[in-house]
């Protein structure tokens, strides 16, 4: 299956069919009629909504919709992480609502990293359902009262606004979540691949087609710093030909510093692995970003293995990675260290500990905007600010 998974992600993103295997080149009719019947079926979704059949459900306070158009390594989970943090600086307690996809290893992350702040996080595939048991046993705060307002207009952060009641919700992977009202829509783009063949899956990455840019409010290529000035033009250009008055921003993940598998609260510099022979493990949606980080700290060798996103770790895959760490002790005489991110570990916390006595580190990274063309973090939260302003003042 994992094998599988390999060879239709690598359809989906071949711009040039003619360059595929004779094997993936036989899936291409299957995969294209499955594709055509997943189009039929969002666009059934599409209608039923429109006549109100199916019905969007209003939730008391702003909701801020993180989401994408492809499979994952979005970075979506970073920003979600950025605006709760926001929020909570401008005195406002965010609610996170995730589907808690594939060992929740996105809830685990975020949780760990907003532990002791005023953010909460609600796991489940009814969002509409886990929200209102948050509110019921927390409360939330009416936006369209006159303290609402002024939290969203406060220049520093006032710890009497701090309060235990819902102020707003970042929703998860919130694009293509219909049955909740979105204030606010932020769409993430992978710059390294932006939309692949731009088909719809599954012979394509696309979960919706490109049109849906046109309810964005705000779009934001990640990993812009791996990508060429000609390939933020073109994904420019891709976007501007859909919705051209679309604010545009930048992001990268930027590593801070490693912490071992078997000691959480270690924190070792990012030298720590300068001229050390490296094994990078990941299961995530833009494995390159991950090696291409760790290639940059200086070390004498990268080799790698790639997961499908979202992939459990099991004992053969121990066995895989440990078979791989004695080649690598083999061919430089020195024993290699594996590197991992931290959706991986959270995924699963004890997996890794089964390579021990080899010494494997989590690579712990953080969102950064990069100044683009006038956009800035800055300017970046302002915009929020706005948005959610305008979209408070249409209640009152």
């Amino acid at each position: 299956m994992e094998k599988l998974r390999v060879l239709v992600s690598e359809i989906a993103y071949a711009r040039n069919h003619t360059k595929l295997s004779p094997l993936q080149r036989s899936l291409i009719p299957v995969l294209s009629f499955a594709s055509s019947l997943y189009g039929l079926a969002l666009s059934l979704r599409h209608y039923l909504y429109h006549l109100g059949i199916f019905r969007k459900h209003r939730l008391p306070v702003p909701v801020i919709s993180v989401g994408n158009l492809t499979w994952g390594g979005n970075g979506k989970t970073p920003m979600v992480e950025f605006i709760a943090r926001w929020l909570a600086d401008s005195g406002i307690s965010p609610l996170i609502l995730t589907r808690g996809y594939a060992g929740g290893d996105e809830a685990r992350m975020l949780g760990r990293h907003l532990l002791g702040g005023t953010a909460k996080i609600g796991v489940g595939a009814n969002r509409a359902a886990v929200a209102a048991s948050y509110f019921e046993k927390y409360g939330y705060v009416d936006p369209r009262s006159s303290t609402s307002y002024q939290r969203l207009c406060l220049n520093k952060v006032e710890s009497h606004l701090n309060s235990e009641k819902v102020g707003a919700v970042i929703l998860d992977d919130g694009m293509q979540h219909w049955s909740l009202h979105h204030d606010l829509e932020i769409v993430m783009v992978n710059g390294l691949v932006l939309w692949g063949s731009c088909h719809l899956l599954p012979l394509g990455p696309l979960r919706e087609p490109l049109t849906a840019l046109k309810r964005a409010d705000v779009a934001v290529i990640h990993h812009a710093d791996t990508v060429s000035e000609q390939g933020l033009k073109d994904a420019e250009l891709m976007i501007r030909e859909v919705k051209e008055s679309l604010p545009i921003f930048y992001t990268r993940m930027t590593p801070s510093n490693f912490f071992e598998v078997s000691n959480i609260n270690s924190k070792l510099p990012l030298g720590v692995l300068c001229n050390a022979i490296i094994l990078c493990v990941s299961a995530i949606g833009s494995a390159n970003a991950f090696v291409n980080a760790i290639e940059k700290i200086g070390a004498s060798f990268v080799d790698r293995l790639d997961f499908s996103d979202h992939h459990i770790f099991q004992a053969r895959d121990v066995d895989l990675i440990r078979r791989r760490l004695e080649e690598l002790e083999d061919k430089f005489g020195s024993k290699p260290v594996v590197v991992v991110t931290e959706k991986d570990y959270d995924r699963d916390t004890e997996i890794f500990k089964g390579l021990h006595p080899s010494k494997v580190l989590v690579l712990c990274s953080a969102l950064e905007f990069l100044s683009q063309k006038g956009c800035t973090e800055k300017g970046f939260k302002k915009l929020l600010e706005e948005s959610l302003r305008v979209k408070l003042r249409g209640l009152n």
